[in-house]
């Protein structure tokens, strides 16, 4: 059965009426105290992770059973925090403005540990993915695909994997942003000359701390934005809230920062993670009189997975059905069968849809 009842579990912010010496000396160069787990997250990559690298690359200590010994504790303690906190210092730029210099540690110096080229992101993200909401002309939009075939995923993920780069390279030459551009191929190269570099002189300790981590985030950044953008309203292609998703009371929400909130994202881009789930309950009678799709208990790595196996019966037992009348799980497939079908993309009310 669906869930009826709106209970938010997820992280919020409470002000401390006391800091501690650290605290304070942190808050000095940040621009909100909300972000102070950003401030540790960092810290800690830099004083554990890091050093772990340079252990692995020291001559003559490398063994194969110590890689995965560092991806435990690369993706049991780190991954997953670090792509949101780079997601989120994207969007809200964490430093103040005397201290903007500090702004390209997070994606220069961590980046490449959790398997992302510098700038990349922000400019795929921030640049083109926002302006273009998942439509037509956003690079990685799901429109196309059929949301619940292994097939399309496939299609769709080596289209993003291999052709990317080019065509993002080609939307900012086309969007006269020769800037972004130059960056792009900047953080591209760099890391590729890294990663070359450690392949000729030390090839199992590169492999481990570079190179898995980049094909992993590359996979997992995928299978995320097609369970964030899986269930699309075929008349209404255009709105947050029907080409959305959210999911609540997750394990992932708390250590991703409110990752799962991805509609209250959508419409205001820049919304503060510690906001989302106040905004949920603002405006629930908005996300009900719009259809909205929330699920409870799963994130969107598990969206994804149940849609490749077309399990539709686990997804209607998370549905969040905020509808007046209940729904039966039967309606509820059938709804969710109906926002996975491929777009004709040439369709008038997609056209319409998409930004001027």
């Amino acid at each position: 059965m669906a869930v009826r009842t709106l209970e938010l579990t997820d992280p919020t912010f409470t002000p401390k009426a006391q800091r501690n010496a650290l605290e304070k000396l942190a808050l000095r160069f940040i621009r909100d105290e909300r972000d102070l787990p950003f401030v540790w997250l960092s810290l800690q990559m830099t004083f554990v992770l890091i050093p772990l690298a340079i252990v692995l690359y020291w001559p003559g200590v490398f063994r194969w059973w110590m890689a995965p010994l560092y991806w435990a504790v690369l993706f049991g303690a780190f991954f997953d925090r670090y792509i949101l906190m780079l997601h989120n210092t994207s969007h809200k730029p964490l430093f103040k403005r005397e201290h903007g210099w500090a702004k390209f540690y997070i994606p220069w110096v961590l980046g490449p540990f959790c398997g992302e080229t510098p700038e990349t992101y922000y400019i795929h993200h921030i640049t083109m993915h926002h302006a273009e909401g998942n439509l037509p002309r956003d690079l990685s939009s799901t429109m196309k695909y059929q949301r619940d075939s292994l097939v399309d995923f496939l299609r769709y993920w080596s289209d993003f994997f291999f052709l990317s780069i080019f065509k993002l390279a080609a939307y900012q030459l086309g969007k006269k942003r020769p800037r972004l551009f130059a960056w792009m191929i900047a953080g591209e190269l760099s890391f590729y000359a890294l990663v070359a570099l450690g392949l000729a002189l030390a090839p199992g300790p590169t492999l481990t701390i570079f190179v898995v981590p980049f094909l992993l985030c590359r996979f997992l950044m995928m299978c995320g934005n097609w369970g964030q953008h899986a269930f699309i309203d075929q008349n209404d292609p255009g709105n947050s809230y029907k080409s959305s998703i959210t999911c609540i009371n997750v394990r992932y929400n708390q250590r991703a920062f409110n990752d799962g909130y991805h509609i209250s994202h959508h419409l205001v881009a820049n919304r503060h993670w510690t906001e989302h789930p106040g905004e949920l309950l603002a405006n629930r009678a908005k996300y009900a009189a719009n259809g909205a799709i929330i699920f409870q208990g799963i994130d969107f790595f598990q969206v994804w997975f149940f849609l490749m196996l077309k399990r539709y019966d686990v997804l209607a037992k998370h549905f969040v059905d905020l509808a007046e009348q209940p729904r039966s799980d039967e309606e509820i497939i059938a709804l969710l069968k109906s926002r996975v079908q491929r777009f004709d993309v040439s369709r008038p009310e997609v056209l319409a849809a998409v930004p001027a």
